[in-house]
């Protein structure tokens, strides 16, 4: 199969689909320039902060993408090709941008509120609260995973450890370090030019850009060497002032100027694919079951980020819709920015085809990081560029693959601090304390630092069902403030339920292999043990949160009819 065929068919059925479905729920869903958003009408200059259209989607971008729409497709290509594509396209248009786009959607009809605050206004308060929680909770390994891997990648002579071993590889290390550091400077005065000096947009970006190429390359040559341990309180602290910092400083114009990066990755890809015209050996179609896995439901869950995340609807619903300008910008921002998440995973699915026989991680290659830049590389080799032009490319991919990690640990601090927040703040009587910014920063963090340092590995290999898990609530409320609006919701109904089978399906069978290695001696009960033991509530309160909204999606259903 020839690469050029597919990402070229990918970027037609993905714009066609924008074109399309994307304007046809923006219609249908009733989407109007002239409805006020929560960032002009709730104001704060903190976390309420109206946001320039392409900044916001660079935000968003980069939030919801990092490294998922990469590690996702390469590590499922050993079901084949085919499969994957075709989950890609199909999830991607019908679920994840849906998803996404509903999220923002429901948010800015509810003042900017989190999922949390949308279900509890349509569906119950105890629903809210189990869900909030459960998204706290699912936040915090995100915290604790990803300030291992930031730390990691920053300290010269490790590979990342923990869920993506091996990114990068010696002193490039160092050289993310000094670049993300460089990074954040650079971040507020641009966001002080563009929002307090009024700066040009096209002509701050420029200069934003070539500055941010200066960057890394003052990181490529002046590399800082500092052991893992000041890298995990340095990237603590700054998450916990970066969370509480008004979007306009830091957030807004750090994600939007790394986008950037991504935008370079995805151009130098598609350039190289292009004029490498490589052709793809994986087989199309593998089988059911490869190994020990199956197909269903272990694709589903593997491939999130690039077809369906549940934690994108957190940041639609968390920080997102806080910062929308226009009410017509969510359809290029939530369903837009999916789709081009989804190209990305479509490049990456690319890259392990030309690289893998067999769909599998080469034994050269130490992570699916490794084996996208190695792959786009080759591709500039192919074409005829010199050795150092060829490297310089495959180590600006795999620094700015490591960067975004501080990226979606910045966010997942912000919306953890978000739904703390939330779950404490009364009916607007006197004030919790715990409901205080600040205090929910502290404690949110404190729980990521710990669970950073009590090893979240133990716990993590369930990340991947639990985040998918948190996709069905958001289309719950999605359809369930639809119907109650008298809106066209039926499209939600087969992505809520095909995720919620898959995700249950995928608990269940976690649960079932870590009895067989208890039974059977191989396992311990500090990681099989615990696994099971977080699986039981886990499967409990999904049930609970689809029969209670279940029942009240059919109540507004049956109004509608009457």
């Amino acid at each position: 199969m020839s690469a050029i065929v597919l990402i070229l068919l990918a970027i037609v059925i993905f714009v066609v689909a924008y074109n399309t479905y994307g304007k046809y729920l923006a219609k249908a869903w009733g989407l109007s320039s002239q409805n006020e958003t929560p960032s002009h009408t709730m104001e704060d200059g903190v976390d309420y902060v109206p946001a320039k259209t392409p900044i916001l989607l660079g935000h968003h971008f980069s939030s919801i993408a990092g490294a998922g729409p990469i590690n996702g497709p390469i590590q499922a290509a050993l079901f084949g090709w085919v499969p994957v594509f075709l989950w890609i396209v199909i999830g991607g248009i019908f679920f994840g941008a849906v998803q996404d786009f509903g999220s923002i959607f429901v948010s800015i009809r509810h003042q900017g509120k989190s999922l949390g605050e949308v279900i509890e206004e349509n569906i119950g308060h105890r629903c809210k609260v189990l869900f909030t929680v459960f998204a706290w909770l699912v936040l915090l390994l995100v915290i604790a995973a990803f300030a291992d891997i930031v730390a990691a990648s920053f300290t010269c002579g490790e590979g990342v450890t923990g869920i993506f071993p091996g990114a990068v590889e010696g002193t490039a290390n160092g050289s993310v370090a000094m670049a993300s550091i460089l990074f954040i400077p650079l971040a507020i005065i641009f966001g002080v030019l563009v929002y307090r000096k009024n700066a040009p947009l096209i002509v701050s970006t420029i200069v934003g850009v070539v500055l941010l190429a200066i960057c890394i390359g003052i990181g490529l040559v002046c590399p800082i060497n500092l052991p893992k341990s000041f890298w995990i309180g340095f990237v603590f602290i700054y998450i916990c002032i970066a969370s509480v910092t008004p979007v306009w400083i830091l957030l807004q114009p750090r994600d939007y100027l790394n986008s950037f990066l991504l935008y370079f990755m995805m151009v130098a890809a598609i350039v190289g694919i292009i004029g490498a015209h490589p052709t793809i050996v994986t087989p199309a179609y593998v089988g059911f079951k490869v190994g020990s896995s199956y197909l269903f439901p272990v694709l589903f869950i593997t491939v999130a980020c690039g077809a369906v995340s549940g934690f994108h609807s957190l940041i639609g619903s968390g920080t997102t819709s806080k910062q929308l300008d226009h009410e017509q910008d969510a359809l290029a921002i939530g369903y837009g920015s999916m789709l081009i998440e989804c190209v990305l995973a479509v490049i990456s699915l690319i890259a392990i085809g030309t690289l893998s026989a067999d769909g599998s991680i080469p034994a050269d290659m130490a992570s699916p990081t490794v084996v996208f830049a190695s792959a786009i590389k080759g591709f500039f080799v192919k074409m005829g560029f010199n050795a150092t032009a060829a490297q310089a490319t495959y180590t600006i991919i795999a620094l700015a693959v490591s960067a975004f990690a501080l990226t979606s640990l910045d966010t997942g601090t912000r919306l953890g601090r978000f739904m703390f927040q939330e779950l404490f703040a009364g009916n607007g009587e006197k004030k919790n304390v715990l409901s205080n910014m600040y205090v929910a920063t502290i404690i949110t963090a404190f729980f990521g630092f710990v669970l950073c340092l009590a090893g979240y590995q133990n716990v993590w290999p369930l990340f991947g069902a639990c985040n998918q898990l948190v996709a069905v609530p958001a289309f719950l409320a999605i359809a369930v403030y639809l119907a109650k609006t008298n809106k066209p919701n039926r499209m939600l109904y087969f992505p809520m339920v095909f995720m919620l089978v898959a995700c249950i399906s995928s608990l269940i069978l976690s649960f079932k292999n870590n009895v067989v290695k208890l039974m059977g001696g191989t396992g311990t009960v500090i990681k099989e043990g615990l696994q099971c033991v977080v699986i039981i509530p886990i499967v409990i309160l999904a049930v609970i949160l689809v029969v209670e909204g279940g029942k009240v999606l059919i109540d507004y259903e049956k109004k509608k009819k009457h």
